[in-house]
């Protein structure tokens, strides 16, 4: 009898126990590959609105409300998930140069660094896909902005789900790395200096 409770008992618990979460992850997106010479590039982690700073993948905000699905989870800490692929990102297009993220293992003294704060990193009300940050490329260790710029950039997911989601969100940042790439190239002629790219 006390068997057969017992087994009972582990039955219930784990009929009562939520599904194992599923992971998600960002992905590099190809881009225009930029002429230019070698110049050494760190991205610094990014920071990130109190809101998307969690595991839990914030799938829409709109109408003072966050939507959020507890099993559907970022595959490592979003910040340094954006840090790592905007690195591999541009060092896509920025061939020949050596382009590393602050949390990696690499430490050495960068000829530029790339400091980026995500202030959005969702869909809205209308479903589309949005990415706002304001970004500086600064020279080496200094903090002496090269160029500011606040990017804004949208695009529709191809379909409801978080797949889509993850998709659509890389593309953005591969986007963003378009930019960044664009000011690091400007920045090295010197004709980006102190340029707000608003």
């Amino acid at each position: 009898m006390r068997i057969a409770l017992c087994v009972g008992l582990l039955l219930g618990v784990a009929a009562c126990s939520s599904p194992d979460p599923t992971y998600y992850t960002l992905a590099p997106v190809p881009g225009t590959a930029l002429p230019g010479g070698s110049v050494s590039v760190e991205v610094r982690r990014p920071g990130l609105a109190g809101y998307l700073d969690r595991s839990d993948i914030v799938l829409k905000s709109a109408s003072y409300k966050l939507a959020v699905n507890g099993q559907l989870r970022w595959a490592e800490p979003l910040g340094d998930m954006i840090g790592r692929v905007l690195s591999e990102d541009l060092s896509q297009r920025l061939p020949g140069s050596s382009v590393f993220s602050e949390s990696g293992a690499i430490s050495a003294a960068p000829g530029m660094r790339v400091e980026v704060d995500v202030l959005r990193f969702d869909a809205d009300a209308s479903g589309a896909v949005v990415l706002q940050a304001e970004v500086a490329v600064e020279r080496g260790t200094t903090h002496q902005p090269l160029a500011t710029r606040h990017a804004t950039l949208q695009a529709q997911p191809a379909g409801p789900g978080a797949t889509e989601l993850a998709a659509s969100l890389s593309g953005l940042l591969g986007g963003l790395a378009d930019q960044v790439a664009g000011d690091i190239r400007n920045a090295g002629t010197g004709s980006a200096a102190v340029a707000d790219l608003r």
